[in-house]
C-alpha cells in the first residue's frame, strides 16, 4: 500500500514516460500508432482474462489473444476484411460457446470490450490529413477529465459519486474533471486546425462523461471479482486497464459520433468505415 504522496510521485513518473510515447506514436502514423494499439490491446485482454477468471482453457484464451492482436495490426495495415474476420470471427465463437462455458462467456466480453475502441482509435487515426489530431483530441480530453477529477476530488471533497462501488470518487471530482475537458476539448480543436472550439467544447462534454463512466464500470468490475488492481504492469497505475478504462468508453463513443457525422472535422472517418459502422449498428 503506498502512501498518497508516494502514489501520486508514481503517478506522474508513469504519466511521464507513457504519455509521450502515446504522442509520439499518434503523430508518426497509422502504422507505429496501430502497432502500439495491438500491443497494448493484448495486454489489457490478458488482463481482462485473468481479472474475469476467463484465462482457461488457455489455448482458448490465447488464440483469442493472438486473434485480437492480429486483426488490430491487419486493421492497421489497411485490411478491413481480415481485421474483421480475425475479431468477429472470434468473438462469435466465444460468445457461442460462452452459452454454456462461464469462462467463454466472459472472454467473448473482454474481446468486445478491448476491440471496439481499440479499432476505434485506429480508425480515427487514418483518417487524413487530420487523423492525429483527432487522436489528440480524444487523448487530452481523457487526460485532462482524470487529472482534474483526482486533483478536484481531493482538493474540494463533497459527496460520494458511487461509494458502493467507488469509495474515493466524489461529484466535486466529476465535475472538476468535466470542466477541465471542456477546456481542453475546445483548446485542442482551436490550437490543432482540426475545428471550431466550440464544437470542440460540445464534442468533450459527452466523452468526457463517458471516460468517468468507463473508470466506474472498470471499478464496479474489479469489486464483483474482488481485486484491486487489473494487474501490475504500471506502476502507480496497476494494469493497463487501470489505466485505459476511460479511454476505452471515450474511444468507443468517439467513433460512433464520427460515424455519424456529428464529430464535424474534428473527428472523421472515411464514408465506408461509417457505412460499415452503421451496418453493423
Amino acid at each position: 500500500m503506498h502512501a498518497p504522496g508516494a502514489e501520486l510521485r508514481l503517478r506522474v513518473l508513469s504519466t511521464t514516460i507513457l504519455a509521450p510515447v502515446a504522442l509520439v506514436a499518434a503523430i508518426a502514423g497509422s502504422l507505429p500508432f496501430g502497432m502500439l494499439v495491438a500491443l497494448v490491446a493484448a495486454i489489457a485482454f490478458r488482463e481482462w482474462s485473468v481479472m474475469t477468471e476467463a484465462a482457461e482453457p488457455v489455448w482458448a484464451s490465447m488464440a483469442a489473444l493472438i486473434a485480437l492482436a492480429v486483426g488490430l495490426l491487419a486493421l492497421a495495415a489497411g485490411s478491413r476484411g481480415w481485421a474483421l474476420g480475425a475479431i468477429g470471427v472470434t468473438v462469435l465463437l466465444t460468445l457461442a460457446a460462452g452459452l454454456r462455458s462461464r469462462a467463454f462467456r466472459w472472454m467473448g466480453f473482454g474481446l468486445l470490450y478491448v476491440a471496439i475502441p481499440s479499432a476505434g482509435l485506429i480508425v480515427l487515426r487514418q483518417s487524413e490529413p487530420s487523423g492525429w489530431a483527432a487522436l489528440l483530441f480524444v487523448l487530452f480530453i481523457v487526460w485532462a477529465t482524470d487529472i482534474a477529477a483526482y486533483f478536484g476530488g481531493r482538493g474540494l471533497g463533497g459527496p460520494k459519486l458511487w461509494p458502493r462501488v467507488s469509495p474515493k470518487k466524489t461529484w466535486s471530482g466529476a465535475l472538476t474533471g468535466l470542466a477541465a475537458a471542456l477546456c481542453a476539448g475546445g483548446l485542442t480543436a482551436g490550437l490543432t486546425g482540426a475545428g471550431d472550439w466550440r464544437l470542440g467544447v460540445l464534442i468533450a462534454a459527452p466523452l468526457s462523461i463517458a471516460s468517468q463512466i468507463g473508470d466506474l464500470f472498470e471499478s464496479a468490475l474489479k469489486r464483483r471479482f474482488g481485486v484491486k488492481d487489473s494487474g501490475h504492469v504500471i506502476p502507480g497505475h496497476g494494469g493497463v486497464l487501470d489505466r485505459l478504462d476511460g479511454l476505452f468508453a471515450a474511444a468507443a463513443l468517439a467513433l460512433l459520433i464520427a460515424a455519424t457525422g456529428l464529430g464535424g472535422s474534428i473527428l472523421t472517418i472515411s464514408p465506408a468505415d461509417a457505412a460499415q459502422i452503421g451496418a453493423a449498428l
